[in-house]
């Protein structure tokens, strides 16, 4: 079930949702908006001849942060990795899903490629992955409202929420936009044809 704005305040008041900083005038009809960080993870792409989900790229990425006052520019094409300013917890019955802004995505900004959805358990910063899809450089301001959270009551609490030892949990409590940790817990299974 899709929390409310009165669904949405009542789970913060009882810490199933919790967001620091915490500003009620954030609260929309089914969804809470969120704000960018001011640090930005650019892609190295002449230290590397590809990604490799695979293998460990320490590389491959390097944080960048605004002067005071100025914008990140994300030209056309471009993918980098950002954050939220707030960071986010979530109960062990309720998950999350980022959304776009619409205003900004008239204006060819994707939030999020395709890693939407917060588990139950989470804590932390929630990473941003930032596409401009327009024809034109977009100036990005740290503090903007850049996206909204959406959270779901689930049906029973989880047994093993996210941060759990079971589940690995790569992104546990990560602060600023955080690089793909997939060479943690790679999985390749085998796709040999067996007829």
């Amino acid at each position: 079930m899709l929390l409310s704005d009165r669904d949405i305040r009542a789970a913060v008041e009882s810490k199933r949702v919790q967001l620091d900083p915490y500003d009620p005038d954030m609260v929309q009809p089914s969804s809470i908006d969120i704000r960018l960080d001011r640090y930005f993870r650019v892609f190295e792409n002449h230290r590397y001849p590809h990604i490799d989900p695979a293998q460990e790229q320490p590389g491959l990425t390097r944080v960048v942060e605004p002067e005071p006052g100025e914008p990140f520019v994300l030209h056309p094409g471009e993918f980098v990795l950002a954050s939220t300013f707030e960071t986010v917890t979530l109960g062990d019955d309720v998950a999350a899903r980022l959304e776009g802004k619409s205003s900004l995505g008239r204006l060819g900004l994707l939030t999020h490629s395709t890693a939407g959805f917060i588990d139950p358990g989470f804590t932390g910063h929630v990473t941003l992955e930032l596409s401009n899809v327009a024809t034109l450089p977009m100036k990005l301001w740290p503090g903007m409202k850049v996206g909204q959270l959406c959270f779901f009551a689930l049906s029973s609490a989880v047994d093993e929420p996210y941060g759990s030892q079971r589940h690995g949990s790569r992104y546990q409590g990560q602060r600023g936009p955080t690089p793909s940790r997939s060479y943690l817990n790679f999985h390749q299974g085998d796709t040999a044809d067996t007829d």
